[in-house]
């Protein structure tokens, strides 16, 4: 663009530049130094944990993202207003009236250059900060492979759609910007300065005026041409169909892709017609073209494929469609790996025929009924297990199994956290904040199928000790890992869900020359972990401190020169922020693996674009809120390829990969090498813990309910579809979730199920269970239920043992001091083709005290079984889980719950778990356990709760007088 044209510039004060320069440095400031120091601490702490690789990766994919469209945008722009501007009219015919323009023409004659590259530049920082962020799209297009699989209608591999398509249509759409932006200000200066001028009725254009834009104009049709060619791929995942089904139907295949087809024809026409405007100097063939466009796409995009499905599809649709609809049930089950490799479909009766001792699966199903409720007993935990004011549970506890002595049993698990939010008077000074209360101490874990099980009078629920956990983990942190049932060496938490919860969530520890954080009420501790970014020196603390806005961090003396800092202390944001490309589950659960306590956490590959794949939101993956930026954003394809875990201690994250047939993990593995570990690096030790996550099976269940259907007739109607029960036991869930249960195979097999019913009914039509067992991880197994039977679902279970005469009238009794709780409503398949229900009933005493502290205790077990023969439904209510099965089946299957994971009185001594007892040879007769001495037994525990009743009421005494930290 020329030198400044006209009269010299009025020139501002000199006091009034200064001060102008001052300001606009001053905000410069404020929003890049603060981008800088958080580059600069993302730099520490991505070193911290030796994944600097991936944060380099990533940046430096942003930064030339970002360069690239500020580049071609910003140039694009600048080039079209310098063209404009350069051939302007040399003379400029003025009205006799004043022009209201003039002003702006005036001062963009003053200051050409300026104002062009400000424009240019404006827009290319703001496209460039945008598109930025799609650096995933583009690694992805450049390390993608192929999937192995093609897709039915254009036989091009899986890989085409999920990698390079997503790549081209970006590209597509950022040149249509840089068009858009060039044409707009190519108008708007050739306007300013006459190249385009409204004569009457007409529009006048100077020659360098109809060139500029004709140019323009025929690179948007050129564009628009490409466009059409790849929404016939885009077919593939078309939404129109849905719910009935997902993809291209018939309308799509037969009319709109044909239609696709001839605009990209027309759209090639109108290009060459606009281009010839160059020539002909006549707008009318541009005009007449583009005029056909418009029309085309309403006739042959719109018209024709809504008369196609008007009158020809949908009269005969379920015939029509059932091709396509094949298609779309091979592609989800591949897309969510629920295909015929990892699926096995079973008849199952639902009426048993054979008594439960005379099972061996079920002697073990029964021994191992879960009584505890992960969900109901986090403030049991704290209250039994809090020790100091300091410490909590989250609100929801996990399960999990270890293996003692030979026999495998479920455990609820927590890890006691330090919490932040509980610290009070001059414990939440900031020293004692964060230099001091830095860690929470030790591993809980209490058998899932085991509860002090005292003899308790009706409507006296809250009386004794009873139905309290037993744990057979607690208080390590003042114990020697060897005594301990599950031996814990490092029992110290540094990193966990409740920590990182505060605000901000940071700790300063190690160095000083005398140990400074609280361990034990005798003892301080200096870390020496590995964990945590060196704050010893000035730079790196000035950098924290401003942060934080923290002042104290400059002048702590508590802080050495081998102190360090730690934060990012959530399992979950530590992996996803390590693992940016990877959706990251919100419901990480800690393990003793080799002696430590480490978080283990679930991790998603997602894409969207499977061709033919039903789709469905993230929300349902990964525990995103509903209401969290990008939780909406819809997946048609999700592995759970990768289990990451997160050292409790020193916070270490590693990555391992545990499906090598996944072809998005091995892509994202080309893209940063070296950051996730080979499957077998896994120990056999941490493998034991993996779970099957429930994000992913609600997922996959709500897939399953309808693509378990072969017929595309079947599938058309919705008659064989199921449902997943309504949560019986709870008026906010929608939905009931699924449950981790050990079943008997015979031998116990740890697995993640859930009851489904029929298709808006309440019948229970199938059990969808999946294994967590190392050798056949991931594995389906399906029980389909007779369709011309009726059993019971979970809802109808749970609304017939409420109304059983004894549980509505024990309930008005414990009711009148207690609030009642109901438990997870187990659904087990059990006695060689029935179904078993199982509820625990939790009461919680009504505390009259502003200060009382309550939390729940198991009171009764609620027991319903279909009977063989009569179809009726027998339900056992009682205190403990023997006495309900008693009633159901006799006292032979009671004394099965009383076996290793029953209800035994006491727990067993620390590190020397109960033996189970022999199984039955084949050929030997059933033979019920021997009679104990009951009353006996029953004086015994009385007796010893009221030892624990005295020994509670000392330390909450104890607790009030000395108080920690005062």
């Amino acid at each position: 663009m020329s030198a400044h044209d006209g009269s010299a510039s009025t020139q501002l004060p000199r006091g009034l530049r200064r001060l102008l320069i001052a300001v606009t440095v001053f905000f410069v400031a404020l929003i890049i130094v603060p981008q800088l120091i958080g580059a600069y601490i993302n730099w520490l702490w991505f070193g911290e944990v030796d994944y600097r690789a991936v944060w380099a990766t990533v940046l430096l994919t942003r930064i030339t993202l970002f360069a690239l469209i500020s580049l071609c945008v910003g140039g694009a722009v600048f080039t079209a207003m310098w063209l404009a501007y350069r051939f302007r009219p040399a003379f400029f015919p003025r009205t006799k009236t004043d022009d209201p323009l003039d002003v702006y023409r005036q001062l963009l004659a003053r200051w050409p250059l300026r104002f062009g590259l400000g424009v240019a530049i404006g827009l290319g920082l703001i496209c460039g900060a945008i598109g930025q962020s799609r650096w995933e799209t583009v690694q992805l297009f450049l390390r993608g492979g192929s999937f192995g699989q093609r897709d039915p209608e254009f036989g091009l591999d899986v890989g085409f759609f999920v990698f390079d398509l997503p790549f081209y249509r970006l590209v597509l759409s950022w040149l249509f910007v840089i068009v858009f932006f060039a044409f707009l200000v190519c108008l708007a200066t050739h306007y300013l300065f006459g190249g385009i001028q409204l004569r009457g009725k007409g529009v006048g254009l100077s020659h360098a005026a109809r060139i500029q834009l004709a140019v323009l104009v025929g690179t948007f049709f050129l564009l628009k041409a490409v466009a059409y060619w790849f929404d016939r791929y885009a077919l593939l995942t078309s939404k129109r169909r849905e719910p009935t089904f997902a993809g291209a139907g018939y309308t799509d295949v037969n009319a709109v892709l044909p239609a696709r087809f001839i605009l990209f024809a027309i759209a090639l026409i109108c290009a060459v017609a606009v281009f010839s405007a160059l020539v002909l100097r006549d707008l009318r063939v541009p005009a007449m073209a583009a005029a056909l466009l418009l029309l085309s796409s309403i006739v042959a995009g719109g018209v024709w494929p809504l008369a196609v499905e008007q009158f020809s599809v949908r009269p005969n649709a379920a015939d029509m469609e059932s091709p396509y609809i094949e298609r779309n049930i091979a592609a989800t089950r591949q897309a969510y790996n629920i295909g015929s490799d990892r699926v096995e479909y079973q008849s199952y009766p639902g009426v048993g025929s054979a008594p439960p001792p005379q099972v061996p699966a079920d002697r073990t199903t029964i021994a191992n009924i879960r009584l505890l409720d992960p969900q109901v007993l986090s403030r049991t935990f704290t209250q039994q297990q809090q020790l100091k004011n300091f410490y909590s549970f989250p609100d929801n506890l996990d399960l999990d199994r270890y293996r003692l002595d030979g026999d495998l049993r479920d455990y609820v698990v927590a890890a006691r956290e330090l919490t932040p939010s509980a610290l009070s008077g001059n414990q939440a000074h900031w020293v004692n904040r964060h230099t001091v209360y830095t860690h929470g101490d030790g591993f809980v874990a209490a058998p899932a199928n085991r509860v002090n099980a005292a003899v308790r009078e009706a409507g006296d629920a809250s009386a004794s000790n009873s139905g309290y956990p037993i744990y057979a983990v607690s208080d390590i942190a003042s114990q020697q890992a060897g005594n301990q049932v599950i031996p814990v060496e490092q029992p110290r938490i540094y990193y966990g869900e409740v920590i990182a919860q505060a605000d901000p969530d940071y700790a300063i520890v190690g160095g000083g020359d005398e140990p400074r954080e609280y361990d034990t009420d005798t003892t301080k501790y200096t870390y020496t972990g590995a964990g945590g970014v060196p704050i010893g020196n000035w730079l790196n603390r000035l950098a924290f401190a401003a942060s934080y806005g923290e002042r104290n961090i400059l002048f702590a003396k508590a802080i050495g020169p081998e102190s360090k800092i730690i934060f990012h202390r959530d399992p979950s944001t530590r992996v996803e922020r390590v693992a940016p490309w990877l959706t990251v589950d919100s419901n990480p659960y800690p393990a003793v693996v080799d002696g430590r306590i480490v978080w283990i956490v679930d991790a998603y590959t997602t894409i969207d674009g499977y061709p033919y794949a039903a789709r469905t939101s993230l929300s349902a993956l990964g525990g995103d809120e509903p209401t969290a930026p990008g939780s909406q954003r819809e997946i048609s394809y999700a592995r759970n390829s990768v289990k990451a875990t997160v050292d409790a201690y020193d916070g270490t994250v590693t990555l391992y990969q545990v499906d090598e047939q996944d072809p998005v993990l091995a892509a994202w593995m080309r893209v940063f090498p070296g950051t996730v570990e080979p499957e077998d690096a896994v120990s056999e030790d941490l493998r034991a813990h993996f779970r099957y996550p429930e994000d992913l099976f609600v997922i996959q269940r709500e897939m399953l309910a309808r693509y378990h259907v072969d017929e595309p007739r079947e599938f058309f109607t919705n008659n064989a579809f199921w449902s997943v029960p309504s949560d019986p036991t709870s008026d906010t869930n929608p939905q009931q979730p699924p449950f981790y249960v050990l079943l008997g195979d015979p031998a116990p097999s740890f697995r993640l199920a859930s009851a489904m019913v029929g298709f808006r009914r309440e019948f229970l039509s199938a059990y969808i269970s999946v294994r967590s067992d190392p050798e056949d991880y991931g594995k389906f197994t399906i029980l389909q239920l007779p369709t011309d039977t009726l059993t019971q679902g979970p809802q109808q279970i749970q609304n017939s043992m409420i109304s059983d005469t004894r549980v509505a009238s024990e309930r008005t009794l414990l009711e009148r001091s207690n609030r009642i709780q109901y438990g997870n409503l187990l659904t087990l398949p059990i006695a060689d083709g029935g179904v078993l229900y199982v509820e625990p009933l939790f009461t919680e005493r009504i505390s009259t005290s502003p200060n009382g502290s309550t939390f729940p205790q198991l009171a009764r077990v609620l027991v319903s079984y279909r009977e063989p023969g009569t179809g009726g439904v027998r339900v056992g209510y009682a205190p403990t889980l023997a006495e309900a099965l008693d009633q159901v089946f006799g006292p032979a299957t009671g004394n099965l719950a009383t076996a290793p994971g029953g209800s035994p009185a006491a727990p067993p001594p620390p590190g020397r778990p109960e033996a189970p007892p022999e199984e039955p040879g084949e050929d030997a007769p059933t033979v019920a356990p021997p009679v104990l001495d009951e009353a006996a037994i029953a004086r015994l525990e009385a007796e010893l709760d009221a030892a624990r009743r005295a020994l509670d009421r000392l330390e909450q005494q104890l607790g009030e007088v000395l108080r920690p930290g005062e």
